[in-house]
């Protein structure tokens, strides 16, 4: 197993470039939650706080996309640069805007400012990989580092700023996620040897994204932003009707732990699936392994069946990121993984939103109901897409 992480992150330039990647990744994690903290802290009103931090996520899910696209067309150097600098002006003015208590939607338009430019480094990273790496099999423990650090980042992100918001400084929670994602930034921009080469097309039509195979890839990531978003809710209601509100975050890092352990596992393996295979197998698991979840008895069992739905989440995100590769021009590929990760992003908040009217209306059990029907919905789609072949028109 080491061997085969060894030999990958031996790459000239490789291990920087994804180290570097973590830190600017901080503020999908981060921020959100920070403005809540603070906002919240400030004003003791969560709905203030939620439209503020919603305005941020939503800013920062509808730009993604088009900052990929500018990677791709002008090199990933020149967006970094700007999408760091921007968004620490960003950070700046919200921070200011809150502590200045000015009025709607000035701190909102702060926040958006600052969501318009949250670095999309996940994506050009995973870019960058595939310049570093030529070998399928390498390929894909490379993707499966990347989905682990994901799950790193999404476990230590919301630890960390609840830690700085409420014990050191209530400003210091986001005043962190922006120095990390700047600098961030902008270290990854000076490591231009092992940026993607620019694939230049004079006096041609730009290259078809490939809508036939990735509009169904971006439906099936609203499914499992759906899956994602009610999952959090549902384990909050869950332990408190259990009597142990204090276990829900246990329960969340546990699910993210089952995650962590499958990528480090897919990674050290030999492939021996096709990538779409694997997708619709893991997919389809993912959202069954949710039906008995609302059976359970109590919270220390939810966290075994947490465990083992979380296993399947990381082969499903290292699929779909092959197929993406596999089924995308080069020349568009940071486009196309920003549109996978948007889609997500879309999901969470409407997951949360649906799981919250069906806990309150029938119980916390009965909310499990929507991520299994999300999940299914996630998968038949999934089932539908066909092997991809690079370049498809569309």
């Amino acid at each position: 197993m080491l061997t085969t992480y060894r030999d990958v992150l031996s790459r000239p330039g490789a291990a920087l470039f994804s180290f570097t990647g973590v830190w600017s990744r901080l503020p999908l994690s981060m921020t959100g939650l920070g403005i809540v903290l603070l906002v919240s802290e400030r004003t003791d009103s969560y709905g203030r706080a939620g439209v503020m931090a919603a305005a941020y996520v939503l800013a920062a899910a509808a730009f993604g996309p088009f900052q990929g696209r500018f990677a791709d067309r002008i090199g990933q150097a020149k967006v970094l640069v700007v999408v760091g600098t921007v968004y620490a002006l960003g950070i700046a003015m919200t921070l200011v805007a809150i502590e200045s208590d000015w009025r709607a939607p000035l701190p909102h338009l702060c926040a958006v400012l600052a969501g318009l430019a949250t670095p999309q480094t996940g994506s050009m990273v995973r870019a960058r990989w595939t310049h570093a790496v030529s070998e399928r099999s390498q390929l894909n423990t490379a993707f499966s580092i990347e989905a682990v650090l994901d799950e790193v980042v999404f476990v230590v992100g919301p630890v960390l700023v609840t830690f700085l918001t409420l014990e050191v400084a209530e400003v210091s929670g986001l005043v962190f996620a922006g120095a990390a994602a700047t600098l961030g930034s902008w270290a990854l921009a000076l490591q231009r040897h092992t940026a993607p080469p620019l694939i230049r097309q004079d006096g041609q039509p730009r290259e078809a994204i490939g809508w036939g195979l990735l509009g169904p890839l971006v439906a099936v990531s609203v499914g499992l932003g759906t899956l994602f978003g009610s999952t959090e809710v549902i384990v909050v209601a869950f332990t408190e009707d259990d009597g142990r509100p204090g276990a829900a975050g246990a329960v969340l890092a546990v699910w993210a732990a089952g995650s962590l352990v499958a990528g480090i596992a897919v990674g050290a393996l030999p492939q021996t699936l096709h990538p779409l295979r694997q997708f619709r197998s893991a997919m389809l698991a993912l959202a069954l392994l949710f039906a008995p979840l609302g059976l359970l008895p109590s919270s220390v069992w939810l966290a075994v069946g947490m465990f083992l739905a979380g296993v399947m989440i990381s082969p499903t995100l290292i699929a779909m990121v092959n197929i993406t590769e596999l089924g995308v021009p080069a020349s568009r590929l940071t486009e196309a993984l920003t549109w996978t990760g948007t889609g997500m992003a879309v999901g969470v908040a409407p997951g949360a939103a649906v799981a919250g009217w069906v806990i309150d209306h029938e119980g916390a059990s009965a909310g499990f109901l929507v991520p299994l029907i999300a999940g299914l919905a996630a998968a038949a789609v999934a089932w539908s897409i066909r092997t991809p072949s690079r370049g498809a028109a569309g």
